[in-house]
């Protein structure tokens, strides 16, 4: 969508669909509340938190916001998540490819199991690639565009000692954004990343509470502090605005400057 010049300067994605994957929580749990707010019609999936999933569901509004349990680490279950969607809402808009894992232990390669390695790339990986194929083919569908934003990280970017399977993870999804960003780009299909440094979320919380661990964080990141969720969701969406109309296949770095020193 072009962006006039006499259009208003907001972040509104009004009656939009979009389907935000580990959306009980966290990130996730920010990115819902912000689409809602710019209102968009939001679907969320969990895995395991159905208490917290069905009191966000309800604090947003049953009418515009849906909670679905899918563990996306069985790759047939994305195709039933969209799906779902979709014949609850009647179409999907925008997807943000919000869920993984990171095991929080340090682990050298030559102890990672091939289960830990297996594990990882399953649900941050190949999930992520059969929501992102089953989205598209619904967006396509619909010939009227769309937006696909994927969560990746600083470590995918360079790297993280005694994390190689999570930084492989994340680095791939960055590639997977340039591939898609030239690919879709015909379709009126946006697809962008957006690379968090340290979050406050219970994901980073065993670290973050060590108050040793914590104290080592803080050095390597300029601002002095770790993020809040709301101030990662807040550049997802702006990605799924028409202000954001002239980008796609693009890394945006949210991480207090981390990525410049580390």
């Amino acid at each position: 969508m072009l962006l006039s010049a006499r259009m208003p300067i907001t972040l509104s994605v009004a009656d939009k669909v979009v389907l935000i994957t580990g959306g009980s929580r966290g990130i996730g749990a920010a990115c819902v509340r912000a689409f809602i707010e710019a209102g968009a019609r939001v679907a969320f999936n969990y895995r395991q938190a159905r208490v917290q999933a069905e009191k966000l569901a309800q604090e947003c509004g049953a009418e515009r916001c849906l909670a679905l349990k899918a563990e996306l680490s069985d790759l047939n279950s994305a195709g039933e998540l969209i799906a779902a969607v979709v014949h609850h809402f009647g179409r999907l808009d925008a997807l943000v490819v919000n869920h993984a894992i990171w095991p929080s232990d340090d682990m050298p390669v030559d102890e990672m199991t091939d289960a830990q390695w297996r594990r990882t790339m399953a649900v941050n990986l190949d999930s992520a690639f059969a929501v992102v194929k089953h989205a598209v083919a619904q967006m396509k569908s619909q010939k009227a565009g769309g937006h696909v934003v994927l969560i990746s990280s600083t470590s995918g970017q360079r790297g993280e000692a005694g994390h190689c399977d999570y930084s492989a993870s994340k680095g791939a999804l960055i590639s997977v954004t340039k591939s898609l960003g030239v690919e879709l780009a015909p379709f009126g299909i946006y697809v962008n990343c957006v690379a968090p440094g340290w979050v406050a979320t219970d994901m980073a919380a065993p670290s973050l509470d060590d108050p040793r661990l914590r104290s080592k964080v803080l050095q390597t990141i300029p601002l002095g502090r770790v993020a809040t969720p709301e101030e990662i969701a807040a550049p997802v969406l702006f990605l799924c605005t028409p202000l954001a109309g002239f980008m796609t296949g693009e890394i945006v770095n949210v991480n207090g400057g981390a990525v410049l020193v580390g």
